[in-house]
């Protein structure tokens, strides 16, 4: 009963177009609308991918609606902190952590990250997470709305203002994981390096057997000395269709320890 009450107060918190979705694993749920950008699984996959640490300070930039906040919270015990510039999503965010009760873990900030590191704040964080918009602008994004235009187009920062942000963030040995198309590796790199991220682990995420990857996964360190790893694909659906026994795990495994 206190359940089923629970659960009707949490609808209430929804505004009008809005649904709370599943998220699949430890009974999270997540804000959704149509109006805009919904998370998917690059989201999913880059929470899973970093090395977090058990502790400390975290934050994900990019936030969108909080899911990666939110994922990350069933694998530390740090204080995690979503930079969200839309303030219609940064609202979204802050009832997603308020409906799953992670409010004394997570705090979202309706910010411009390129207005990052505020004073006090460089150097200090343990990771950073980012799943950032993965296409420069080209003129199609007009034909979308702001919210959509923005999740997908560089208009809000561009890949060089997100590893510039990050780098002066993070504490030397601080690690910057993010989820990107695999044409824009070679920028990805370059641009880590020239901010003094070294590129550790590169993981590259396929559809099917024998199709070209469509997402990668990267994570750099902060000072860290040359030395990448290029893991072994992952890969999606199976010939069946279904779920790889991996993708499975990420999406309803078990809480981690912290």
């Amino acid at each position: 009963m206190e359940q089923n009450n629970k659960h009707e107060q949490y609808l209430e918190l929804l505004q009008p177009g809005e649904r709370m979705d599943d998220l699949l694993t430890h009974r999270l749920h997540i804000i959704q609308s149509p109006d805009v950008f919904s998370f998917s699984m690059d989201a999913v996959l880059l929470a899973r991918f970093i090395a977090v640490p058990p502790r400390g300070k975290v934050m994900d930039l990019c936030t969108g609606n909080g899911v990666i906040p939110i994922l990350l919270s069933t694998r530390t015990a740090a204080s995690i902190e979503g930079v969200e510039i839309q303030e219609r999503l940064a609202h979204m965010a802050e009832r997603s952590v308020q409906i799953n009760e992670l409010q004394s873990q997570i705090t979202i900030r309706n910010q411009d990250l390129k207005e990052l590191p505020l004073q006090g704040e460089h150097g200090t964080y343990d990771a950073l997470t980012v799943n950032p918009p993965y296409m420069p602008m080209n003129g199609n994004e007009v034909k979308l709305n702001m919210h959509h235009a923005m999740a997908r187009h560089e208009i809000g920062c561009t890949l060089e203002d997100v590893v510039r942000t990050a780098a002066g963030l993070l504490k030397n040995g601080g690690k910057l994981a993010m989820v990107h198309r695999p044409h824009r590796l070679v920028d990805i790199v370059l641009m880590m390096r020239q901010y003094g991220v070294e590129p550790k682990r590169i993981r590259f995420v396929h559809p099917r057997r024998h199709m070209e990857a469509n997402m990668v996964l990267v994570e750099g360190i902060r000072g860290g000395k040359p030395e990448a790893r290029v893991l072994p694909p992952l890969i999606v659906y199976n010939d069946q269709n279904e779920y790889v026994p991996e993708i499975m795990d990420i999406y309803y495994g078990q809480k981690e320890s912290l």
